[in-house]
C-alpha cells in the first residue's frame, strides 16, 4: 500500500512538474495581453467585407451600367478626323488641344468622376478638371473643382465611339485649329465627323466602395452591399476560425462606419451593424477583435482599399487628419468596453509617397491619446508606410508607452524581386530576410510586432500542392517568432490561394505549427503524448 501511494506521489508530483515546464514555456513565448492564456495573436482578416475591394469579389460590379467607366478609370480620347489625341497642356492648367499623334501623360484623363452612367466630369493628369462656360466656348482645363460647367453628357455607340455635350445639348468637336470647342452644328452621327471621338480606356484599377455605390447609385448599391454584409462573413465563419484555432480577427472598416446610418453620399450606411455583429460572433467564440480603419478620409494610399474616388491621396490635408480623429474616438468610445476588443489599427497602408513622415508620427500620438481616453488595456496598432519606407522609423517616434504594436505587412509579391525567384528562393528569402528584420525588431525598444497581412500566394508558376505547404509552412516558422503574432489576407477570396478557408480546407496551408509553444518545436499535442506516457508506465508498474 506504501508503496503505490509513492508511486503515485510521484508520478503527481512529476504531472506537476510538467504541467508547470508546459505554463513556462507559454508564458515566455508569448506576449499578447488580452489573449486567452497570454497567448500570440494567429488571426484572420475579414478583408473584403465592410471595406470593398473588387478583386476579391468581383461579381459585386458585374451588374453596374458602363461598368467599364467608373471613377478613377483612366482614358485617352481620339479625333476621329484629325487622328490627334485630346491633351490637356502642361496636364492640366491651360488649354485643352487636339494636337498629339501619341498618348502619354497629358493625354490621360487619369481620373473619370462619375455622376451617373452618362454624365462625367473629366479630371487632368495634375488634378484640375475640364471646364466650358457655354456654346460656342472652348474647353479648358483649369477648374479645381467640379460643378455644372465641368459636367459633361456622353454619348457612346458599340464601337467605343463616343459624343459629348453639355446639358445644354450642344456637342463638343475638334476644331480645324485643334482645339475643342462647343459649337459642332447640329447632332452628329457615329461616322468620321468632328464631333465623334474613340473613347480608349486605359485602366479602370479602382473598384472599392466608392466606385461600387457610385456605380449602381444609391437604392440599388444599398440592396448589393446589404446583400453582401449579410453573407459574405458569418456567425458561421467565427466557428470555423474558433475550429482552426484562430483567436483574432483583423476587421477592415472604413471612415464611413462612424456616421452610420447615414453616412455622406455616396457612401452606404449598414457597415457599422455588421461590426456589431462581428464583435458579438467573436464573443461568442472567444475570439478577439482588432478594428482597422483601413479606409481614411481623403485616401491615405490612392488604392481601391483606401475608398480612393480617383487615385489621389489627400489623406495628409489637415482637415482629413483632423476628420480621421474622430473616426479614431468614435470607434475607441463605441468599443472600448467591448470584451472582445483587442487593439485599434489607426491607419492602414499610409504611403511613403503621398504621407511625409512627421505628419504620420503626429496623427499617430495623437491617435494613441485618444484611444488612451477610453481604454488603459486596448492595443494601438501604427502601420508601417509602403513604399520605400523603413519600420524602424516608428521604432524611433515614441509614439506610446502602453501596449503599442507596429504593423508589418509580409507580401512575396507586387515587386520585381520575387519574379523571377524559385519555390526555394522565396522561402530562403523568408528566413534570410522576414526572420532576421522581425528578430531585429523583437528585441528593439518599442512596440510588438505585428505581421498584420500575408498571404500563401507568390509569383511561383505552377508551384505544387506540397510547394504551397513548404511555403506557408516556412511562413508560419518565421511569423510565428513575431512577437504580437500575425493575420492571414484574408478569410474568403476570389482567387483561392489568397482565400485562408480554402488553402486550409484543401490543406495547401496547414497550420500544426501555428500550435507550437516554442521555437524547439515541442507542441501541447506532443506533451500531452508525453504526460500519457508517463502515466501508462507508472500504471504498469509492479506493486
Amino acid at each position: 500500500m506504501g508503496r503505490r501511494f509513492l508511486i503515485e506521489l510521484f508520478f503527481c508530483k512529476c504531472v506537476f512538474l510538467v504541467l508547470q515546464f508546459c505554463f513556462f514555456i507559454f508564458s515566455i513565448g508569448c506576449s499578447a495581453e488580452g489573449l486567452p492564456g497570454n497567448s500570440r495573436i494567429r488571426g484572420v482578416n475579414l478583408g473584403g467585407w465592410l471595406v470593398i475591394e473588387g478583386w476579391i469579389k468581383p461579381s459585386l460590379f458585374y451588374d453596374i451600367p458602363n461598368g467599364d467607366m467608373l471613377d478613377g478609370t483612366e482614358i485617352h480620347l481620339k479625333s476621329m478626323t484629325l487622328n490627334k489625341y485630346v491633351s490637356a497642356e502642361n496636364g492640366g492648367g491651360a488649354m485643352v488641344t487636339v494636337d498629339r499623334d501619341t498618348p502619354q501623360s497629358w493625354e490621360t484623363f487619369r481620373q473619370l468622376w462619375r455622376v451617373s452612367k452618362s454624365i462625367f466630369q473629366f479630371r487632368s493628369s495634375e488634378g484640375q478638371f475640364l471646364t466650358c462656360s457655354g456654346d460656342g466656348d472652348k474647353i479648358t482645363a483649369v477648374a479645381k473643382l467640379p460643378s455644372d460647367t465641368e459636367t459633361f453628357y456622353l454619348e457612346r455607340n458599340n464601337d467605343n465611339r463616343v459624343h459629348i455635350k453639355l446639358e445644354t445639348g450642344s456637342y463638343i468637336q475638334a476644331s480645324k485649329d485643334n482645339q475643342l470647342t462647343a459649337d459642332y452644328p447640329g447632332t452628329p452621327g457615329w461616322d468620321d465627323n468632328a464631333a465623334t471621338f474613340e473613347l480608349i480606356i486605359v485602366s479602370g484599377n479602382l473598384h472599392g466602395d466608392y466606385q461600387l455605390a457610385n456605380g449602381y447609385e444609391h437604392d440599388v448599391a444599398g440592396k448589393v452591399l446589404k446583400e453582401h454584409r449579410n453573407n459574405f462573413i458569418t456567425r458561421q465563419d467565427f466557428n470555423f476560425l474558433y475550429m482552426h484555432g484562430i483567436n483574432t480577427v483583423r476587421i477592415p472598416v472604413g471612415w464611413w462606419v462612424a456616421y452610420d446610418p447615414s453616412p455622406p453620399p455616396p457612401y452606404i450606411g449598414g457597415s457599422l451593424e455588421a461590426l456589431d455583429n462581428a464583435f458579438s460572433w467573436a464573443q461568442t467564440f472567444g475570439i478577439k477583435c482588432i478594428i482597422d480603419l483601413h479606409a481614411a478620409p481623403g485616401s491615405q494610399n490612392g488604392m481601391e482599399h483606401s475608398a480612393s474616388r480617383d487615385g489621389f491621396a489627400g489623406w495628409a490635408a489637415p482637415n482629413y487628419i483632423s476628420k480621421t480623429l474622430e473616426v479614431i474616438d468614435f470607434l475607441a468610445s463605441r468599443y472600448a468596453k467591448h470584451p472582445a476588443l483587442l487593439g485599434i489599427e489607426l491607419l492602414n497602408e499610409p504611403s511613403a509617397a503621398t504621407v511625409p513622415l512627421d505628419i504620420l508620427v503626429s496623427f499617430y500620438k495623437e491617435g494613441y491619446q485618444i484611444v488612451r481616453k477610453y481604454t488603459s488595456t486596448a492595443y494601438v496598432i501604427f502601420c508601417q508606410r509602403i513604399g520605400n519606407a523603413d519600420p524602424y522609423e516608428l521604432y524611433q517616434a515614441n509614439l506610446g508607452t502602453v501596449n503599442t504594436v507596429i504593423d508589418l505587412h509580409y507580401y512575396n509579391l507586387f515587386d520585381t524581386l520575387f519574379g523571377n525567384m524559385s519555390s526555394l528562393n522565396n522561402i530562403q528569402f523568408l528566413y534570410k530576410n522576414r526572420q532576421t528584420q522581425i528578430q531585429a525588431l523583437n528585441v528593439a525598444n518599442g512596440p510588438l510586432v505585428f505581421i498584420g497581412e500575408w498571404v500563401n500566394e507568390w509569383f511561383v508558376n505552377n508551384g505544387s500542392q506540397i510547394d504551397y505547404q513548404d511555403f506557408g509552412r516556412a511562413q508560419l516558422d518565421v511569423y510565428n517568432a513575431a512577437s504580437f503574432g500575425w493575420a492571414y489576407w484574408t478569410l474568403k477570396n476570389d482567387r483561392k490561394h489568397w482565400d485562408f478557408e480554402w488553402n486550409i480546407l484543401n490543406n495547401y496551408l496547414q497550420l500544426q505549427q501555428d500550435f507550437e509553444i516554442s521555437n524547439g518545436g515541442s507542441s501541447f499535442r506532443q506533451i500531452s503524448k508525453f504526460i500519457f506516457l508517463l502515466g501508462f508506465a507508472f500504471s504498469t508498474l509492479p506493486l
